[in-house]
């Protein structure tokens, strides 16, 4: 009797090397093709940036070809429903930043694709902290005299926006609930034309990433009030942070992560994610990004989705306070 129980305890111990094995050498295969790396946004902003800089070194780890594909359109839907719909073999992701997992489902009441279901998170590859920056036109002293001035006229204050929806317009939207101000929104399309005019006195004050106003902020054209981040930008040692101020709920960033098609296999997943964190982490690859207005993350995808989860009860809850649709 005991044969064929040691037989039987034979058999399963080579099933289960089998499949360790097996598995052993899915990871060791991928990447075993090229990779395609949709980006939902024109070439030369500060998401095409990102994910040049980081492909550029994943090439020296990697043997297959990286591939940037950029696919704008439809506030990041056009992309986001790409590559949900693409193998779930880790050979096709895309950056998504918060408009794509975060803000679309609460902007839009119908949705081409479902962030949650369709997309799997990798890695927070990075963020781009808001500043509250003024023109010519405001004489504001500091963020605190800007906040007391705004207050005491309701309304008095137009604000412009990189778009409705853009994580400018929405770290506006999370000053005014918090400091109990009324201002007018005015969405432009991009950061750029909204700094022209910003700096050109045409309005008077704005969100912006340090990515897109860094070079009116060097030059003087446009002044840095407060930071909506949880610590000084080195950048902008001077500048300090809402928090400092008395709105420690008043911190808002442009995040963008790696998401891969919801099927994807999570031992392709972290084979994906070990790629892309030692990319952002080499030195020169942080260093640059930090120039840029960056700052680096290369976060677990466990961490990534335990944020996503954080921002959408934030986000969904200011876009409903507020009213805010794209519909």
């Amino acid at each position: 009797m005991s044969q064929p129980k040691s037989k039987c305890a034979a058999l399963a111990l080579i099933l289960l090397c089998g499949a360790s094995c097996l598995l052993q050498a899915q990871t060791v295969a991928y990447p075993s093709k090229t990779l395609r790396w949709v980006v939902p946004y024109p070439a030369g902003g500060g998401s095409d940036f990102l994910a040049r800089t980081i492909s550029q070194q994943m090439a020296t780890q990697v043997k297959p070809t990286i591939v940037i594909d950029n696919k704008p359109g439809a506030n990041t839907a056009i992309a986001a429903v790409d590559v949900a719909k693409a193998a779930p073999d880790g050979h096709t992701f895309m950056s998504a930043d918060n408009g794509t997992m975060v803000f679309n489902p609460a902007l839009y009441t119908k949705l081409a694709y479902n962030p949650h279901k369709d997309l799997t998170p990798v890695t927070l590859m990075g963020k781009f902290p808001m500043i509250l920056v003024v023109g010519p036109a405001s004489d504001a002293k500091d963020a605190k005299d800007f906040i007391a001035k705004a207050k005491a006229k309701p309304g008095s204050v137009s604000f412009a926006s990189a778009g409705a929806g853009s994580p400018h317009h929405l770290a506006m939207e999370l000053l005014k609930v918090h400091a109990g101000l009324f201002m007018v929104h005015i969405p432009y399309r991009g950061a750029a034309p909204a700094l022209v005019d910003l700096a050109g006195g045409q309005i008077p004050v704005m969100m912006v990433d340090l990515a897109a106003g860094s070079s009116f902020i060097k030059s003087g054209k446009i002044r840095a009030l407060a930071v909506a981040n949880s610590v000084r930008l080195p950048q902008l040692p001077d500048v300090p942070t809402f928090a400092e101020l008395g709105y420690k709920q008043i911190e808002a960033s442009a995040q963008v992560g790696i998401v891969a098609p919801a099927a994807t296999p999570p031992e392709v997943v972290e084979a994906l994610h070990k790629q892309v964190a030692e990319a952002i982490n080499h030195p020169a690859v942080r260093q640059k990004l930090i120039d840029f207005g960056i700052e680096p993350v290369a976060s677990t995808p466990e961490q990534y989705a335990e944020l996503l989860r954080k921002e959408t009860v934030l986000w969904h809850k200011i876009i409903k306070q507020q009213g805010i649709s794209l519909d």
